[in-house]
């Protein structure tokens, strides 16, 4: 009668060798988002009739990698402020002052996230220039 334990034989070998554990196809591929969550998303959501192997894997690369561009320039955003906690005003910092990000996200509207600072030239103070004859001398004489 075979055993019931964590070991099996391996066929014509004579060796015993433990259960392989099963690996999440997140760990297979690296990552750290949920490779079969996404596949589930995929067939839920009906795309297409079906959804292959490997576009799953792709989706969560791609999901992966914009999070942390994001979360990194909105924490050099935190940091410039001397925060050490990312709020949503740094997200908007970091998406706002990133050409690409700014493009994928243009129509898109961050809850607290404020606007950037900008004051319009017309609205600056002008610039006096001090030389020959004064130009800009308060006399009223003509």
């Amino acid at each position: 009668m075979p055993s019931t334990t964590a070991t099996k034989s391996v066929a014509g070998r004579g060796k015993t060798q433990k259960a392989s554990k099963s690996t999440s196809r997140s760990q297979k591929a690296g990552l750290q988002f949920p490779v079969g969550r996404i596949a589930r998303f995929l067939k839920k959501g009906r795309y297409a009739q079906r959804v292959g192997s490997g576009s799953p894997v792709y989706l969560s690369a791609v999901l992966e990698y914009l999070t942390a561009e994001l979360l990194e320039l909105a924490g050099n955003a935190a940091r410039d402020n001397k925060k050490t906690r990312i709020v949503p005003r740094h997200i908007q910092l970091a998406v706002r002052n990133d050409d690409e990000l700014s493009k994928l996200l243009g129509s898109a509207t961050i809850a607290n996230g404020g606007v950037l600072p900008n004051i319009h030239q017309n609205l600056l103070p002008k610039k006096i220039v001090k030389g020959k004859g004064e130009i800009n001398s308060v006399s009223q004489e003509f």
